[in-house]
């Protein structure tokens, strides 16, 4: 295999409005709606560093200041906690600021998510990237991201996320068309639609929110025009990078078959909170039976 320089940076976009939770983003950011106990993005940021991403970077926007904040120390609470020999909670308040390297930059104009990745250039540089939208959780038992990096360290192109659904909806998602490569577990990905009608796409396979991306799509972005809603859509310079040659071209897929939740989505969003809560030890036992009481009474 060709000497690639590793990735070890991860971007995730968050400057969103979040309309579909609005009242409760009115004035919060949607990427710190809760899961649980722990804001949505903190899941995000630990699926980066877990798979050795520890130098991330976050595309914020306006009113998005409660991320940082998040991430930050807060000496007086701190303080407090150790006071009260609070040791459990003092250990969850810093697991976020522990977590790794967090950089923040504002994307001023809301162009679209290819603008937001654009924004990343300086910082990421020439080197390979995973992308990593809030949007999305995947399970922490999950390895798709750490397999997406082995793929791009194979092939030096940009490799994407795929997940099977049903075709009547791939309407909501950007759709791959795919072929398979002899002798590996990965696909080849030869075109790609951004929310095409379902009698209109070629395959039944969405892209997700996890992306691994060769530097050379910056250089793609920047002769990108706006696309579907008038945004510079990332879907379509991966269309373009598809077809292409030479170092840092082709596009690969991976096809997860894993969890994976959609925070955007309210229902989808509650799925994630009660079955992330019942997989844990210090809530699970309380709610299963509280859940199966609730069920039979539908």
């Amino acid at each position: 295999m060709t000497h690639r320089k590793r990735v070890t940076k991860a971007v995730i976009p968050a400057a969103g409005l979040g309309t579909r939770f609005l009242p409760a983003t009115k004035a919060m950011p949607k990427e710190m709606l809760p899961v649980v106990d722990r804001p949505a993005i903190q899941y995000v940021v630990s699926e980066a560093v877990r798979a050795g991403l520890d130098d991330v970077l976050m595309i914020t926007g306006r009113s998005k200041r409660a991320l940082e904040d998040h991430f930050d120390r807060v000496p007086s609470l701190e303080a407090a906690l150790a006071d009260k020999g609070d040791t459990r909670k003092l250990e969850l308040v810093n697991e976020a600021t522990d977590l790794g390297d967090i950089h923040y930059v504002r994307q001023i104009d809301a162009k679209g998510l290819g603008h937001a990745v654009l924004c990343a250039k300086r910082h990421v540089g020439d080197e390979p990237f995973a992308v990593l939208l809030g949007d999305d959780l995947i399970g922490e038992d999950e390895h798709l991201l750490e397999e997406m990096i082995r793929v791009q360290q194979e092939t030096g192109g940009s490799v994407i996320a795929l997940m099977e659904v049903d075709p009547e909806a791939i309407s909501a998602y950007g759709c791959a068309d795919v072929e398979r490569v002899d002798g590996d577990d990965y696909v080849r990905v030869k075109g790609l639609v951004e929310k095409p009608e379902a009698s209109e796409a070629p395959s039944n396979l969405a892209v997700i929110g996890r992306y691994v991306l060769s530097p050379r799509v910056f250089d793609v972005l920047e002769e990108t025009g706006p696309g579907r809603g008038g945004e510079i859509q990332l879907t379509d310079a991966l269309e373009s990078l598809a077809g292409m040659d030479g170092e840092g071209a082709g596009v690969y897929a991976v096809v997860f078959k894993g969890s994976r939740y959609d925070t955007g989505d309210k229902v989808s969003y509650l799925k994630a909170v009660v079955e992330l809560a019942c997989a844990r030890h210090d809530l699970g036992p309380a709610l299963k039976p509280w859940l199966k009481e609730l069920a039979g009474g539908f």
